[in-house]
């Protein structure tokens, strides 16, 4: 007579073991990468621009990793709001670092 009732939560999904070992995979992965572009890459001659694209771009890509496997943020309709918040708060931090450096550059060049 055990009756199993599960809720379904709108906005909220459910996860299961296989998705966060492939999430904690990648994320070491993505760790190792750049890892073994400063170690490597610069013994062995690659530029410093190529090396820290690389970072950059496995540091997107982890950000996305996360999102998806451990925050578990789709292209769902009812992820949309919080997809809609991350952007949002990704475009205020985007706008507080570009107004620090926008400040510190017109301050050094009023100093020299």
């Amino acid at each position: 007579m055990s009756h199993d009732e599960t809720i379904h939560i709108p906005g909220i999904s459910h996860a299961n073991f296989r998705a966060y070992v492939i999430g904690f995979a990648l994320s070491i992965i993505l760790t190792a990468i750049p890892f073994g572009l400063v170690i490597y890459g610069l013994d062995a001659g690659m530029s410093h621009v190529i090396v820290l694209t690389g970072i950059a771009l496995a540091a997107t890509v982890q950000v996305l990793v996360h999102l998806h496997y451990f925050l578990h943020l789709d292209r769902s309709s009812e992820q949309s709001w919080n997809v809609q918040a991350i952007l949002f708060t990704a475009l205020i931090i985007v706008i507080m670092i570009l107004g620090t450096l926008w400040i510190m550059f017109d301050l050094q060049g009023r100093m020299m």
